[in-house]
């Protein structure tokens, strides 16, 4: 099984890693984790990326990013 980190850019990188069947699970648990972690930003409304990589470099990346046109938000 191939081992896939995921690194949350901005709070953390990952130095462990996980082992997943295949890019496509990893991809799904990627996502899963992003949305994770945005529930943890949203009071402070900090934009969130997850990128998630091999040893041999980068693969996908998710993110949530938070956008207005109200500048009194």
């Amino acid at each position: 099984m191939p081992r896939y980190f995921f690194d949350a850019r901005g709070l953390y990188p990952d130095d462990e890693g996980f082992d997943w069947p295949d890019q496509q699970a990893a991809e799904a648990e990627a996502i899963r984790t992003l949305g994770e972690l945005v529930k943890d930003v949203v009071p402070n409304r900090t934009d969130v990326l997850i990128e998630l990589r091999t040893e041999d470099g980068p693969l996908f990346r998710a993110a949530f990013i938070f956008e207005t046109n109200n500048p009194k938000q």
